[in-house]
């Protein structure tokens, strides 16, 4: 790949956008809604699996599932929400639950869904597990506010299992960075580490990133799609980036993408609630294939594949910890 005097490369869109995007928008819900987008991904019996965010007419989020025998058409979406914020008993859900990431834990046999909820003291991370998508066994809060963008590893290291979360501190000129934790019961967490920081200045990924859809599971690591968030004159922009971590040690960060590989441009993704952002929790592999589902401006559920190998082997052109 041929490469000019500033660092900037010429190549073509590593994800490929569906061509009849958004797959889902608010007229596809079988009630009344404000928008629909932000949906982690899985299969489940041979479907397609969508734990959509939805926000109702007064502000508040829950949880709806959709159903795809092809994850592209002919979506079966739940009647009524499906997760429901439940502040009587869980309090810290009381402005809403968001942002679901799904993890199958194969040694548990069970779908592990990691999930922000809107507390009063602030945005925290919460846990839950189904074994059915109908019955949810939630577990409350696993990590305290300020913190979100959390999602599980499929699979224990040394017997831990690790969790990559974004903290934010209450301090002028910190940054919101992408961190690690480790559990040995997937309820106390601890052993915290910062590994990939927010770059400073005029980076597409300056002061403020986070994990997107679960980590995902490679021959040469386990590879992360973040996102990161730039302040323009005219708002922000919410772009995408690449990294991969040791499969092994999950601390250590083996690659980082130096270019965003995804960025709002369609009319979808730059004009809602929230202009400019692309925004997936979820992401699933199937041979090579990636089928990637993200939130178009905080309006719609859009859905964009790309291949794993090239994904890889741009990474390791485009990464900024060599050289």
């Amino acid at each position: 790949m041929e490469r000019n005097s500033i660092g900037q490369s010429s190549y073509k869109e590593l994800f490929q956008r569906y061509s009849n995007n958004p797959i889902i928008s608010k007229k596809d819900l079988p009630y009344s809604a404000n928008t629909v987008f932000n949906a982690g991904a899985s299969k489940f019996k041979n479907e397609f699996i969508l734990l959509m965010r939805v926000e109702d007419k007064r502000g508040i989020s829950h949880l709806t599932l959709a159903r795809s025998k092809d994850g592209i058409h002919n979506w079966q979406i739940d009647p009524r929400p499906t997760i429901s914020p439940l502040s009587d008993d869980y309090p810290e859900e009381i402005w809403g639950i968001e942002d679901p990431r799904i993890s199958y834990l194969e040694e548990k046999e069970i779908w592990a869904i990691s999930y922000t909820a809107y507390s009063e003291a602030g945005p925290l991370v919460c846990l839950a597990f189904t074994k059915d998508f109908k019955h949810f066994d939630r577990q409350g809060i696993i990590l305290p506010p300020e913190n979100k963008d959390a999602a599980l590893f499929p699979v224990r290291f040394n017997d831990r299992w690790a969790l990559i979360h974004r903290p934010v501190a209450k301090m002028a000129g910190v940054g919101a960075h992408i961190w690690i934790a480790f559990s040995p019961d997937l309820k106390h967490w601890g052993d915290h580490k910062l590994i990939i920081p927010a770059r400073e200045g005029s980076w597409w990924d300056a002061n403020k990133i986070g994990i997107s859809p679960p980590p995902l599971k490679t021959e040469e690591g386990w590879l992360i799609l973040y996102h990161g968030v730039k302040i323009t004159g005219s708002g922000v922009i919410y772009r995408l980036g690449l990294a991969l971590l040791d499969i092994d040690n999950p601390s250590h960060v083996i690659a980082r993408s130096d270019e965003w590989v995804f960025n709002p441009e369609e009319i979808y993704e730059i004009s809602g609630d929230v202009d400019k952002v692309v925004f997936p929790c979820g992401w699933i592999l199937e041979d090579d294939e990636i089928k990637l589902y993200y939130g178009g401006a905080d309006s719609c559920i859009a859905l964009a594949t790309a291949n794993l190998p090239k994904l890889l082997d741009w990474l390791k052109k485009h990464n900024s910890l060599q050289g």
